[in-house]
């Protein structure tokens, strides 16, 4: 079956839907997703969003600006950061007056409180500036866009998988997607293509991101000549729940919980003296990591305690009632009672598709825009987040770069070009889903993934050297030969996850080589990126982004200048 719309918009999590509001007031616009719309992974985010309102203390846009330039190690395009900077205040009371249930102050403000990496005047300490619905911020936000697509009777194709781009002379026409529930390929051609798949968490064995997390995005988007930029900056949230990855939101710091080692210490203090447990997460992973490592982990085990004991029953239920909810389940344990065991957890890649600040995909080094192709979200990389992007910030990056998007495209109907796919678009597509159907190979996709997931982790997570990141691609390229090995047992048609985990497996290889060879290829440590063997940042030779593109001969790396304008370069302290 072929479809026809102004817009075909991949995702439906906060950034999809925001630009399929924008889209929908003048065009036909249709939401792709993989899961159920509102089971899309904006929904877990926890925490909050930031928007210096000033409801609770003073605050100004320009600190925000600053603390996230700071927070990305300088590696954030600053015309971008303004710009989220600035949009911040207003997308937040537009969203209330979508009818967003933020918590409120005693005088009925939007209430707000501390975030990592968050501060006033500059760094001098933390301020309130995170506004959040208890604990469960994304899941309101998220019901409410969903309810005003809704409203503005959008279509969804709930349960659909993406599986390639259509192009036609370099520019994006349509795409490729099979329907979950017949196993059936269909062709979607329209003008404009947004991708807005979220991240890839599952390439790691620890990650706070949701099964469907495979980074499907990407892949499609490199397979069709566009390069990924800054792929070696992989977020690890300071406190997921060990063994799981389950996070525990920066709000329950936020609130004044505390990291504690062993002996009961707050560490924090020695490591960033000024903000503590609110520092940039990379800074808070690594100290974990290494108090750890230095054999002061609980019990001198691999694990660091989060206290929120001391803060009270009733602040624990009203503010924190999602967290205290995980670790009754998971854990078996009551977070006013004793603390909960944490470790580092796979949480965000700041990295993704390289788009200028209107969400439009540009295809190299000099900025070539990609016609009728878009991004936003966690797959994008516009760059507001640089190195490492501090807590809240990315919710506010959803909603205002996926309705600068939205607005982008609406504004072009009028005069786009509509250029048609090829009239056999599908059907090479549907014959290697055939294939694969098919196939009698002796291995099973799970061990595989297990396998990739076990080398990301031990190879190229919070500390990188050169010798673990040869390993690791030496592993995965191990991976790749297995893969034609893999054998199907379901032959069927509808829901069969065997063929998707197959297809989501491709997708994390070609994105695990892709990381490894951006961590390989940049000799210096800068936010979340940290080579042991390289441990300072070198911004004479490196305050540069990378791109990683497919060619002929493999995987090619070519570098792009970050654009500074207010803010210059400095160490980062804490």
């Amino acid at each position: 079956m072929t479809f026809e719309y102004d817009a075909v918009i991949v995702g439906a999590g906060m950034a999809g839907l925001r630009a399929a509001l924008e889209v929908a007031e003048r065009g036909k616009v249709a939401v792709i997703t993989k899961v159920f719309a509102t089971r899309s992974h904006s929904a877990t985010a926890q925490g909050g969003i930031v928007a210096p309102l000033g409801n609770e203390e003073e605050d100004h846009w320009e600190w925000l600006m600053f603390d996230t330039v700071k927070g990305s190690d300088y590696l954030g395009d600053q015309d971008a950061v303004e710009i989220l900077a600035k949009d911040s205040a207003r997308a937040v009371y537009e969203l209330e007056h979508m009818g967003v249930p933020f918590s409120r102050t005693t005088d009925g403000l939007i209430a707000q409180r501390p975030f990592g990496g968050h501060t006033r005047k500059h760094g001098e300490g933390p301020v309130k500036r995170a506004c959040y619905a208890s604990d469960h911020t994304g899941r309101v936000i998220m019901d409410t866009l969903y309810e005003q697509c809704l409203r503005k009777c959008i279509t969804f194709h709930h349960e659909w998988h993406v599986l390639s781009l259509l192009m036609n002379d370099g520019a994006c026409c349509g795409l490729a997607a099979m329907e979950l529930a017949t196993g059936e390929v269909h062709i979607f051609h329209s003008p404009f293509v947004m991708l807005a798949t979220g991240g890839l968490g599952q390439i790691f064995k620890t990650t706070s991101n949701a099964f469907a997390g495979t980074g499907d995005g990407f892949v499609i988007a490199l397979e069709s000549g566009i390069p990924l930029q800054d792929m070696e900056f992989v977020q690890f949230h300071p406190t997921g729940i060990r063994n799981m990855g389950i996070l525990i939101s920066e709000a329950a710091r936020g609130e004044g919980g505390i990291l504690r080692n062993d002996a009961g210490e707050r560490f924090m203090e020695r490591y960033a003296p000024t903000v503590k447990d609110l520092a940039a997460r990379d800074v808070v992973s690594r100290a974990m990591l290494t108090e750890i490592r230095e054999g002061r982990g609980i019990g001198g085990k691999d694990y660091i305690h989060l206290d929120l004991t001391y803060l009270g029953k009733s602040l624990i239920e009203e503010r924190l009632h999602d967290i205290a909810s995980f670790v009754r389940i998971y854990l078996g344990i009551d977070p006013a009672e004793e603390p909960i065991p944490v470790h580092p957890t796979c949480h965000y890649i700041m990295g993704g598709i390289p788009t200028d600040i209107d969400g439009r995909v540009l295809r190299d080094e000099r900025g070539t825009v990609a016609p009728g192709l878009y991004a936003a979200g966690e797959c994008a990389c516009v760059s507001v987040h640089g190195a490492n992007r501090l807590g809240c910030n990315s919710l506010l990056d959803l909603v205002v770069f996926g309705r600068r998007a939205g607005i982008s495209m609406a504004d072009s109907l009028h005069d786009v070009r509509r250029v048609s796919p090829r009239p056999d678009a599908g059907r090479d597509i549907a014959s290697r889903l055939d294939g694969l159907r098919s196939a009698d190979g002796s291995l099973h996709t799970h061990a595989l993934r297990q396998s990739l997931k076990e080398t990301m982790m031990e190879n190229c997570s919070v500390f990188r050297t050169e010798s673990s990141l040869n390993r690791a691609l030496a592993d995965l390229r191990g991976l790749r030969d297995s893969l034609s090995r893999v054998g199907q047992q379901d032959r069927g048609m509808a829901f069969n996850t065997e063929l998707t985990e197959r297809i989501e497996l491709g997708h994390m290889i070609d994105l695990a080589e892709v990381i490894a060879t951006a961590a390989l290829t940049r000799r210096e440590s800068r936010g979340a990126h940290f080579r042991e063997d390289f441990p300072h940042r070198d911004d004479a030779d490196w305050l540069r982004h990378t791109l990683v593109f497919r060619g002929p001969d493999g995987l090619e790396v070519r570098t792009k200048p970050v654009t500074v304008t207010r803010y210059q370069p400095k160490e980062r302290v804490y």
